[in-house]
């Protein structure tokens, strides 16, 4: 049996899809990454600087969660709205869980977790 997962993913919240001809099932999870504030003027000590180099720290750390909840699939679909998408694919080929051949992207709004089900079973021809 192949098992293939999906994700929807932005820095908030991810979810991940695992399929197989004989089942799916979904998890979720949520991001302590906060939203990233707009610094005006000259900020004393590398405010921002410090700022962006903790939450790129706590990025890391919320795809290395995400990649520990994939269960080695054989393939993946990655969906998102903006640039985390982008992001965990670089951190999952730093990773080494699976080649980069065996991952596709997809640009997605919103969708609830029905949506990314069904989106993951059309991408692996998984349709009932």
């Amino acid at each position: 049996m192949t098992h293939k997962a999906g994700i929807w993913i932005d820095r908030k919240k991810a979810v991940i899809v695992a399929a197989s001809e004989a089942a799916v099932t979904t998890r979720t999870l949520n991001s302590d990454v906060a939203a990233h504030p707009h610094f005006g003027g000259s900020q004393e000590g590398g405010g921002e600087k410090k700022y962006e180099e903790r939450r790129a720290l706590h990025l890391d750390g919320y795809y290395d969660a995400v990649i520990g909840l994939l269960d080695h699939p054989e393939s993946l679909l990655i969906l998102g709205p903006g640039e985390a998408k982008l992001e965990f694919r670089k951190r999952l080929e730093r990773s080494n869980l699976l080649p980069a051949a065996a991952i596709a992207i997809e640009s997605a709004d919103r969708l609830t977790a029905p949506q990314i089900v069904a989106k993951v079973k059309q991408h692996f021809g998984l349709d009932d």
